[in-house]
């Protein structure tokens, strides 16, 4: 997979998530990708930026689809 298709295919895995951080007042964007396509960085937005709950959501939700579409990826992140 090239870097292009993988940072299509996080694309659509951000994508299919970001209906669920809307419905909630937040949103998700691509960063960048790094570590040779294994690190994705994401930034949260909206009512996601100093939620309690933000970390469990990128682990469980952000982290999961990511890998459900480009299973090379090791590591999600989340920056300011």
């Amino acid at each position: 997979m090239t870097s292009e298709e993988i940072k299509n295919n996080v694309q659509k895995a951000l994508d299919e998530i970001r209906p669920f951080l809307q419905s909630d007042g937040g949103d998700i964007r691509l960063v960048g990708i790094e570590n040779d396509d294994t690190l994705v960085k994401v930034q949260l937005e909206g009512a996601c930026v100093g939620c309690s709950v933000n970390q469990m959501t990128l682990k469980s939700g952000v982290e999961m689809t990511i890998k459900k579409h480009v299973p090379q990826i090791e590591k999600v992140i989340s920056v300011d």
